[in-house]
């Protein structure tokens, strides 16, 4: 496991008051809003672009975060794809891999994981006081390191310091799903999003989004972004997106990987 820290600093530019990560969303969304089908069938749909534009930003990250059910669903490791993007951590001064983190409020993701059979990189969990201490107990028997919240839910401010003392993380690339997105986004733990919008449609009502999540009751109360980038690859078309108010801030990895 890393060797944890007993402090860290914001990113260059960022504000010395914020003792937080640098959270950054990075989703694909169909035409119609969704990150998936209603019934979770697709849940992976972008190019082979988007697939590597997705190891890129991960390449700049010193961790990645995403939530149980996602995880289960589409299989995944959260690794740091090929040799090139290793290289671009190792110039950037970066740990060899991010450290994994998992969202699951009730600690129930399961031991049959993909996550598990990857070694490396550090898994937390970042569970709730809802998890019953046999899930918790299973996970730490897995080799995972467990944070809890002292209520039901998953408190991201307090859980963001946290990574940030422990692990000295100061990038965070956030995968999803809609609901780990929007509860970041309610708590404003979000600085930017990155989007690959595709041209396809899911359709359903029930089909999850974004930030599935209860965020505005009114135009007023939403969470406001500003666009800073659009790139047009084939037909998709890669949006970057920064929080309305705060000062744009390029991840200093991304200047070293090859172009995508």
């Amino acid at each position: 496991m890393a060797t944890p820290c007993s402090s860290t600093e914001p990113p260059v530019g960022w504000p010395a008051a914020v003792r937080r990560p640098y959270v950054v969303i990075n989703m694909a969304m169909t035409a119609d809003g969704k990150v998936a089908t209603a019934g979770r069938e697709v849940t992976t749909f972008g190019s082979s672009h988007d697939q590597k534009a997705l190891y890129a930003l991960r390449a700049t990250a010193d961790a990645l975060l995403c939530g149980a059910r996602t995880v289960e669903e589409t299989g995944a490791t959260l690794g740091t794809g090929s040799s090139d993007h290793r290289a671009a951590r190792r110039r950037a001064g970066l740990a060899p891999e991010p450290v994994r983190v998992v969202v699951s409020g009730s600690a129930s993701l399961s031991s049959e994981a993909e996550l598990w059979k990857r070694p490396g990189a550090p898994i937390v969990i970042l569970s709730a006081g809802k998890a019953s201490k046999p899930n918790l107990q299973r996970l730490r028997d897995l080799e995972a390191e467990i944070w809890a919240s002292s209520g039901d839910q998953v408190d991201f401010p307090a859980a963001l310091a946290w990574l940030a003392n422990r692990y000295g993380i100061r990038r965070l690339i956030a995968e999803g799903g809609g609901r780990v997105n929007a509860t970041l986004l309610a708590a404003d733990c979000v600085d930017e999003i990155r989007l690959t919008w595709v041209p396809r449609i899911f359709g359903g009502q029930a089909a999850p989004t974004i930030a599935d999540g209860p965020l505005a009751a009114c135009l007023a109360e939403a969470v406001r972004f500003q666009l800073v980038r659009v790139r047009t690859v084939g037909d998709e078309r890669f949006l970057r997106y920064v929080r309305a108010g705060r000062d744009t801030i390029l991840l200093p990895a991304e200047s070293t990987l090859p172009p995508v």
